[in-house]
């Protein structure tokens, strides 16, 4: 849970604030869990929608890509191939805000782009395409660093 807080708020601090208020979160709300997945499921989506909560507070916008176009998908295992996880790394933690936390929702933390639509307030869409071009910058990042 740690960890899933600590790549949306980028500070260790932080994120142990955070954690801390989504577990007296989910504890006060302990009632309102419904059994639909499993209960550490539904704490890191507590987790990650206060992670997002104190970003907002803190003005940092996440910007819907609507209006641009779709960018093809392209195949994961093409793209990661032989690259070190550091490498990876430095340039998620370079990518603009919307980018990253879409990358990491999809990627680190397991959601899909309707979840992490829901979950951010953007399109299915919107994310899909942050995810891609999150894709193609990182590896613009890596050519340029490598």
């Amino acid at each position: 849970m740690y960890n899933a807080c600590f790549r949306i708020v980028r500070n260790s601090g932080d994120a142990e604030d955070v954690l801390q208020d989504a577990f007296v979160s989910a504890f006060k709300n302990l009632k309102s869990f419904k059994g639909d997945s499993s209960f550490g499921a539904w704490l890191k989506r507590i987790v990650i929608n206060k992670s997002l909560n104190f970003l907002k507070k803190r003005s940092i916008d996440v910007t819907p890509m609507d209006e641009l176009p779709e960018v093809k998908e392209e195949n994961e295992e093409t793209f990661y191939g032989d690259l070190s996880v550091e490498r990876i790394k430095d340039a998620v933690e370079k990518l603009p805000e919307g980018y990253r936390l879409v990358f990491s929702l999809y990627l680190l933390e397991g959601y899909d782009h309707g979840e992490i639509g829901e979950i951010l307030g953007i399109s299915e869409s919107t994310s899909k395409s942050q995810f891609n071009r999150s894709k193609k910058k990182i590896r613009e990042l890596l050519q340029v660093n490598g």
